[in-house]
C-alpha cells in the first residue's frame, strides 16, 4: 500500500444494529453527518440518517442539488489534507496540500464507500419538523424519497443534529443606508469568476470567503475592492513550501508560548496594514485568523483595493466612512451565516445571536437526547472534531460514557465560556470558536472521566430505548433485527 493512501475496502457484510440500544435520527450527511453515521454504525446503534440531496458532502459539494452549499468553483481548503482528514482514512497522497473542493467531495465519497455506509443514508429526504414529547420520545417528520413523496413521522430516542452552520446567510443588520442600483448578493450565492467578469466588485467582509472572492474578482473583474470594518490577521497557507498548519507547536504547551509561534507565522506572512488594510485591534489567536496565500500579494500589487466600512449606498456608487466613493456594479456580502435549525420550534432549541451553549460543543445541557456535531468554529480543522464527537456520542448511547452530574456539567460550561471570553473578542462570528488542539486534548480527558463514571454505574444506558416491534420498525428502507 502506498503511504498516505486509504487502505483496502473492508470485507463485505453489513453490521446489523442492536435494537436493545436507543434509536437515533441523524440530520444531514455532510462532513459532520457521515462521521456520525460511521460511529453509530460501528457501535451497532440503530439510526436513520436523512439527507436533503442525492449526495454526501454538504457544503463542500459545488452546486450541491440540496441547494444549501455555498461552494464556489475556485474554492481551496484553508486546512491541509493531513490535518483535516478523519483519523482512520487519510486523504490520497496525490491530493494537493490544500485540497480543492472536488477532491474533498471525492474523499467523502471514498470514505462512505470504503466503510460500507452509503446504503445507511436516506437521500433526497428532508427533515421537516422535530419535536420532543414528554417522556423523551422524539417525533421526526420527514418528506421526500423515503416517505414516498408525502410526509411521514417516525419516533426516536435521540437526535443528532448535523445540518451545518454555513447555509443560512447573515446580511448586514441593520442594512447600510441609501439605495443601490447594481446587484447585491451574499457570498453564499457566489459561484466563481463568471459572476464578477467585467464588473466593478466590492466585497464586504475579510474572512476566508471574503478574501477568496476578492482575489477571484481581481483576475476577472474590472476592479476589485474589499471593505473591512475592522482589521484581521492574515497568515499565508505555506511557508518555505510547507503547509503552516503542520508547523504548529504541541497543544500541551501553554497558550502564551504557542501564541508566540502564531505571531512568528504572522510576521513571516506579511502585514496587510502596510498596504492599506486596518490594523487588527487584537492579538493573533484572539480571533479567527484569515488564511490566504494570494490575498497579500494581490493587495500589495494593487489588484485588490482596500476600503473602510460602508457609510452609504448612493445609487451606482458606494460611499465609505473615510469619505471616499467608488463606482460599483456588484456588492458581495461575505458577512457570515446565522446558526438556525428550521426543523426545531424556537422555544425548544434555537441559537439567538448564533449562541447555543453546549457541553463541549456536543451535548445539550437541558434537552436530553439532543446532540450536535460540527457546531463549532475551530482554529484548525473541523472534520477530526466531528469524528471525536461522533465516537463520543456513540459511547454515551451504549452506556460506555456517562455525563457529569448536572452541577458539575454546568460548572464546566461556565468555566469554558469564561475562558472563551478571555481569549476571543466578542462577536457573532466567535460564539462557537474553539482551539482545535486544546479541544481535542480536553475532550480526551473528559471521555476517560466519563468512562470511569460509566464503570461505577455498570454501564447503564443513559437513554432508555423506547418500546418497539422489530418486525415493523425500519431503519431507512430496510428492516432491522437483532444480531447476537
Amino acid at each position: 500500500m502506498i503511504k498516505g493512501e486509504p487502505g483496502p475496502s473492508r470485507p463485505e457484510g453489513a453490521i446489523e444494529p442492536d435494537p436493545s440500544l436507543p434509536r437515533v435520527c441523524v440530520i444531514g450527511a455532510g462532513s459532520s453527518g457521515i462521521a456520525a453515521v460511521k460511529a453509530l454504525y460501528e457501535a451497532r446503534v440503530p439510526f436513520d440518517c436523512f439527507e436533503m440531496g442525492p449526495v454526501v458532502g454538504g457544503m463542500w459539494v459545488f452546486q450541491n442539488p440540496n441547494g444549501m452549499s455555498g461552494c464556489y468553483s475556485t474554492l481551496e481548503m484553508n486546512t491541509s489534507g493531513p490535518r483535516m482528514a478523519y483519523s482512520d482514512f487519510p486523504m490520497p497522497s496525490y491530493f494537493r496540500d490544500y485540497p480543492m473542493h472536488w477532491q474533498v467531495k471525492e474523499y467523502f465519497d471514498r470514505y462512505i464507500d470504503h466503510f460500507g455506509l452509503r446504503d445507511t443514508i436516506s437521500f433526497e429526504t428532508e427533515v421537516e419538523h422535530v419535536t420532543r414529547r414528554e417522556g423523551g420520545v422524539w417525533e421526526v417528520t420527514i418528506s421526500g424519497a423515503v416517505a414516498g413523496g408525502t410526509t411521514e413521522t417516525r419516533e426516536y430516542d435521540a437526535v443528532v443534529v448535523a445540518n451545518g452552520h454555513h447555509w443560512d446567510p447573515r446580511w448586514p443588520d441593520p442594512p447600510f443606508p441609501g439605495s443601490f442600483n447594481g446587484t447585491q448578493m451574499h457570498a453564499h450565492d457566489f459561484r466563481g469568476p463568471d459572476d464578477v467578469n467585467g464588473r466593478r466588485v466590492l466585497v464586504v467582509g475579510v474572512g476566508n470567503s471574503g478574501m477568496d472572492i476578492a482575489v477571484a474578482a481581481s483576475y476577472a473583474a474590472d476592479a476589485s475592492f474589499i471593505s473591512a470594518r475592522r482589521g484581521v490577521h492574515v497568515i499565508r497557507k505555506r511557508l518555505r513550501g510547507k503547509p503552516i498548519d503542520q508547523m504548529l507547536m504541541p497543544p500541551a504547551l501553554p497558550w502564551a508560548v504557542r501564541q508566540k509561534g502564531f505571531e512568528l507565522l504572522r510576521r513571516l506572512s506579511g502585514n496587510p496594514a502596510e498596504h492599506g488594510m486596518p490594523a487588527p485591534d487584537h492579538k493573533i489567536g484572539h480571533a479567527h485568523p484569515t488564511v490566504s496565500d494570494e490575498f497579500l500579494d494581490r493587495l500589495r500589487d494593487g489588484a485588490v483595493a482596500p476600503k473602510p466600512n460602508i457609510a452609504e449606498l448612493e445609487g451606482d456608487r458606494v460611499k465609505f466612512e473615510d469619505g471616499s466613493t467608488e463606482e460599483i456594479d456588484l456588492i458581495v456580502y461575505a458577512t457570515g451565516y446565522r446558526v438556525t435549525f428550521p426543523f426545531f420550534d424556537e422555544e425548544l432549541i434555537s441559537a439567538p445571536g448564533n449562541d447555543l451553549p453546549l457541553f463541549r460543543r456536543t451535548f445539550h445541557p437541558e434537552v436530553g437526547g439532543a446532540f450536535f456535531i460540527g457546531l463549532a468554529q475551530p482554529l484548525g480543522a473541523l472534520m477530526p472534531i466531528c469524528e471525536v464527537q461522533s465516537e463520543w456520542i456513540a459511547e454515551y448511547l451504549r452506556g460506555r460514557y456517562h455525563l457529569p452530574e448536572d452541577a458539575e456539567l454546568r460548572a464546566d460550561m461556565r468555566a469554558e465560556r469564561d475562558a472563551h471570553a478571555k481569549r476571543f473578542y466578542r462577536s457573532v462570528r466567535h460564539t462557537m470558536e474553539i482551539d482545535f488542539d486544546e479541544w481535542l486534548a480536553a475532550t480526551a480527558k473528559e471521555r476517560k472521566r466519563g468512562e470511569k463514571r460509566a464503570d461505577r454505574r455498570d454501564h447503564a444506558l443513559p437513554i432508555a430505548p423506547r418500546a418497539h416491534d422489530p418486525e415493523t420498525d425500519r431503519i431507512g428502507s430496510r428492516p432491522w433485527t437483532s444480531v447476537s
